[in-house]
């Protein structure tokens, strides 16, 4: 049951594009001049799910799951086919001005910023688009700056900026108005690690101050590991989980990892498991979940080990089962 004191609602959301087809050849295009027939694609497909204030969930999904069409839904971008979309207690399509106060859409593949002038600029663009009390206004945007370590660099054109440069400049502008509700989609793509770990660290420490609400979706599982202590699955517009993300991976992973650091390479460390990476003498073996035990309790009892450490896969690896999985995606469809 949805929490009526939920930040974001989601009840059997839809949204169908009718896309025109056509055979191959000369004569098909001729035809489809006067006779065209379409295909109904169904980008989501009737998804359910409430969100919390605080929360920072994790949108996750393979390319052309529907992950940005709902973000744009819930954003007041795109209309819903059928269904009901709900954030702050406004419905999202009619764009209402003190609802848009108070969200915000940063996309990691899109520039809102100025392209020739300093960042500064469009943050002052910013401020006369969301009539910011200049005291506020500046407070937040030194802050934001200095959190980012953007001091030495909002005065540059945006242009001479790199593209992790850009993206905190991004993030600085998005979030000027102090939004409650943030539709994070892929902010941290085509960033270095480093970058990717300083904006982690902003979109924590933001949520942490303001209690604002956050969808992120990201095919770095570093970031869903770092912010996400909840996570939403979907594949081909359809909800596939919904839950903690310690749950996701006992629920779809059948593995452990058992990492073996060793005086001298044994090759019948084999015997005891799926040898998936070898740095030196650290083996990594991959065994069954439920074989787990009984092949550690083997192992240190037939080799002398110098360490021995039990790990769940990568999050990654779960992720990609989960969506190359035809079984496991009828099961829970």
């Amino acid at each position: 049951m949805q929490n009526t004191s939920s930040v974001i609602v989601v009840t059997e959301l839809a949204k169908y594009y009718q896309v025109p087809t056509r055979e191959a050849g000369l004569k098909a295009a001729f035809k489809s001049l006067f006779h065209r027939t379409y295909k109904t694609v169904k980008a989501v497909d009737h998804i359910s799910f409430s969100i919390e204030p605080g929360e920072v969930v994790g949108f996750l999904g393979p390319n052309g799951a529907g992950k940005t069409t709902t973000l744009k839904m819930l954003s007041g971008l795109l209309y819903v086919t059928s269904g009901e979309a709900r954030v702050l207690g406004y419905e999202p399509s009619r764009r209402s001005a003190k609802y848009l106060q108070q969200i915000t859409l940063v996309m990691g593949n899109r520039q809102q910023l100025n392209w020739d002038l300093p960042a500064l600029d469009s943050f002052e663009l910013q401020r006369a688009i969301y009539d910011l009390p200049m005291a506020d206004f500046k407070k937040t945007r030194d802050e934001f700056i200095d959190m980012l370590d953007l001091k030495d660099l909002v005065q540059k054109p945006v242009r001479n900026l790199s593209l992790g440069e850009r993206m905190k400049m991004e993030i600085v502008g998005a979030l000027l108005h102090r939004p409650k509700v943030l539709f994070l989609d892929e902010p941290t793509i085509g960033l270095d690690v480093t970058m990717q770990h300083r904006i982690r660290d902003f979109i924590a420490e933001y949520n942490r101050k303001y209690n604002a609400t956050v969808l992120l979706t990201s095919h770095y599982m570093a970031d869903v590991e770092a912010l996400c202590r909840r996570v939403i699955v979907i594949h081909n517009g359809k909800l596939l989980f919904d839950g903690d993300l310690s749950n996701l991976v006992n629920r779809f992973s059948a593995f452990k990892t058992i990492s073996i650091t060793v005086d001298h390479f044994n090759p019948n460390l084999g015997n005891y498991g799926e040898i998936v990476s070898q740095d030196g003498n650290r083996v990594t073996l991959r065994v069954r979940k439920a074989e787990t035990a009984q092949v550690t309790a083997r192992i240190l009892t037939d080799i002398q080990v110098d360490d021995l450490t039990v790990e769940d896969p990568p999050i990654e690896d779960i992720i990609e089962k989960v969506f190359s999985d035809k079984a496991v995606i009828g099961d829970i469809a």
